[in-house]
């Protein structure tokens, strides 16, 4: 699991959820992804984010939503 080591719960950004690191919320990859961008766009125009760092934004949204139907 990546996310743990690279999520930041309440970052600087309104208080959302960053990438440690960066200053890039997790709302702004989910919006990449869903605008159909593939990784290695996002890494080739965003180069200081890693594929460990897309990566962990998935885990962490499959844990953030499954969690609250719980």
């Amino acid at each position: 699991m990546y996310y743990k080591d690279r999520v930041r719960n309440q970052g600087i950004l309104e208080r959302k959820p960053v990438i440690k690191l960066t200053n890039k919320s997790i709302e702004f990859h989910l919006e990449l992804l869903s605008n159909g961008w593939e990784i290695g766009e996002i890494l080739k125009n965003y180069p200081q984010l890693t594929k460990e760092n897309v990566i962990a934004v998935g885990e962490y949204l499959t844990i953030t939503y499954t969690s609250r139907g719980k």
